[in-house]
């Protein structure tokens, strides 16, 4: 077991709960709980397969990836912002919905080849004892974007007008709603823009960290680690980034736990008990269901800094919280 192996590939595959996670964060800062977030990326790591597959472009591919994520999410800025609908059950049906078009729509792609999102290193960090092999030789650009992605939605989120227009719609929408902040319409379009990075997660899958398309495995329940992650980040964009990369270095730790040798050579005993390592790739998922069961109690949540008004349908007229 190699700790720069760990740690770089932690970094790769924690960009993919980056991006879903402050999707997540800026859909849920603008009160619209959306548990769809598996749904979005399983039909953007399709769309961004099929598209490259077929454009012989990466960059299509990726294009066409956020904007299914996007699309899939007015669904569920429909049902719950206009029909005031529950936001629960309405974020389920979509991961139902996306899964269920990835399938059909996937059919024939297992086993095809199509361009990737290029890696390279970036030249004189890259040189870095230690830290250059982790963090900058031989990532994919999304990795590279992800690092200036978490610290800018930080930036928007708490030094920005438009960010402090986001917060009030999540907070108190009818005094946002008051100062003449249209809050249907941020709320249209938070949720639009996490299925929009939803949808990128998923071609980050697809395109970059684990190239190829596998049907309902490719995900493998990441979009409900992001869910949870925007728990244990309070909601804070910087938060959910280094979250993500943590799970990321955790769950290839986890593999490697299972390999002959630890990391100082001597020999695992992990190795000969399989039934253990099934466990251990269970916790991530424990840890996740652990959060939204502490995310579902009212109580909880406000100690935590959630949004007041998260998960509740504003109705213009209607008293406040």
């Amino acid at each position: 077991m190699n700790l720069v192996i760990i740690l770089h590939a932690g970094l790769a595959t924690g960009t993919i709960l980056l991006f879903a996670a402050i999707g997540e964060v800026f859909s849920e800062r603008a009160g619209i709980l959306n548990l769809g977030v598996e749904g979005m990326m399983l039909m953007g790591a399709m769309a961004g397969f099929s598209t490259s597959l077929a454009t012989n472009s990466a960059w299509m591919g990726l294009f066409a990836a956020i904007l299914a994520g996007g699309v899939l999410s007015l669904a569920h800025g429909l049902v719950s912002i206009h029909f005031q609908a529950d936001q629960v059950v309405s974020g389920l049906s979509l991961t139902f919905l996306g899964t269920g078009l990835a399938l059909v729509l996937g059919e024939g792609l297992t086993g095809q080849n199509p361009p990737l999102v290029p890696s390279f290193d970036i030249p004189g960090l890259a040189a870095i004892p230690f830290v250059g092999p982790v963090f900058f030789a031989d990532h994919s650009l999304l990795v590279y974007f992800g690092y200036l992605f978490a610290p800018a939605a930080w930036y928007f989120v708490y030094k920005t007008r438009p960010g402090m227009h986001l917060r009030a719609v999540g907070e108190k929408p009818e005094a946002a709603d008051t100062m003449g902040i249209n809050v249907y319409g941020l709320r249209y379009l938070y949720t639009f823009v996490g299925g929009c990075l939803a949808g990128l997660a998923g071609a980050t899958i697809s395109l970059s960290v684990s190239p190829g398309w596998y049907s309902s495995q490719t995900t493998s329940g990441q979009g409900w680690i992001a869910v949870g992650l925007v728990i244990f980040a309070q909601w804070d964009p910087l938060r959910a980034a280094l979250g993500g990369y943590l799970f990321g270095a955790i769950r290839r730790g986890i593999l490697d736990l299972q390999g002959p040798r630890t990391l100082l050579g001597f020999t695992n005993p992990l190795f000969i008990n399989s039934n253990f390592g099934f466990f251990l790739q269970m916790t991530p998922y424990l840890l996740t269901i652990l959060a939204l069961v502490i995310g579902s109690r009212a109580a909880m949540r406000k100690r935590l800094g959630a949004p007041a008004a998260l998960g509740v349908p504003y109705i213009r007229g209607e008293r406040g919280l």
